[in-house]
């Protein structure tokens, strides 16, 4: 299994979407750091480069990281069947549901090395405002940007740590629905769509109340409050686990 998952793994990030992904996440601290109207459009001026990682991070959140990771989980099978290599792969003398599980795992992992690779470029975007003490806030903790007086290097770093981590926790079930509506309809576009849109449909419901803490939508910002981390992972991890079972119910009996 463990062969199987790192041969995955290796396909997963030959992918173009995968790369291009990569490079954007890498790329997109840079504009922030040098970006002239964040005073205009944020309030803010850089007081450090630890501030670089949180706008990185927000921003990604709000629709980039998402959509480059439900796209690298309908590609995962997607390019399969548009290349013609699935059936093949399914001839072997192994179950359909190991091989849809290593998909599955490498298209989890991808969450957090696209993270990874953010977090890696907004602090080199950020050496040139320095990553020391500063006084304000990385926008992630106590006092938003403005902070609450001195804050350390470790300080700022736990905090986007953790902001990454629950950020990485959010995009898992995107993954895993893109991963299911990739077994539905066996197309990397269709299933893309099909999973944006759901997100969609699901923001709309929150006008019934007593679904909304229920919703998958409604944890989508739970990296700007870790406070709802308890419920919000909770349910993140059902959610998760609960299109996985049914991409491998579907995958199971597909006629393919």
């Amino acid at each position: 299994m463990l062969r199987l998952f790192v041969f995955e793994l290796y396909k997963l990030f030959r992918l173009r979407s995968v790369g291009l992904g990569l490079l954007a996440a890498f790329l997109l601290p840079f504009l922030w750091a040098l970006a002239p109207g964040l005073k205009e459009v944020y309030g803010l001026v850089l007081a450090s480069g630890w501030q670089v990682v949180s706008l990185s991070l927000l921003a990604g959140m709000e629709f980039l990281f998402p959509f480059l990771v439900v796209m690298a989980a309908s590609e995962s099978l997607g390019s399969e069947v548009a290349q013609g290599t699935l059936k093949g792969l399914l001839l072997r003398p192994l179950p359909r549901t190991a091989f849809l599980l290593a998909k599955l795992l490498a298209a989890l992992l991808y969450p957090f090395v696209l993270l990874g690779v953010s977090f890696l470029g907004s602090l080199l975007a950020g050496l040139p405002h320095g990553l020391g003490p500063f006084y304000g806030g990385t926008g992630l903790g106590a006092g938003g940007f403005a902070g609450a007086g001195l804050l350390s290097p470790g300080q700022a770093f736990a905090e986007l740590l953790r902001a990454h981590l629950l950020a990485g926790a959010v995009l898992l079930p995107l993954a895993s629905l893109a991963l299911l509506y990739g077994t539905i309809l066996l197309s990397t576009t269709a299933s893309a769509l099909a999973a944006v849109a759901t997100l969609l449909l699901m923001r709309l419901l929150v006008a019934f109340p007593a679904l909304s803490p229920f919703l998958l939508t409604t944890y989508l910002d739970l990296h700007l409050r870790p406070q709802a981390a308890g419920l919000g992972l909770s349910l993140l991890l059902i959610y998760t686990l609960g299109f996985a079972f049914l991409a491998a119910l579907v995958f199971e009996r597909k006629d393919l």
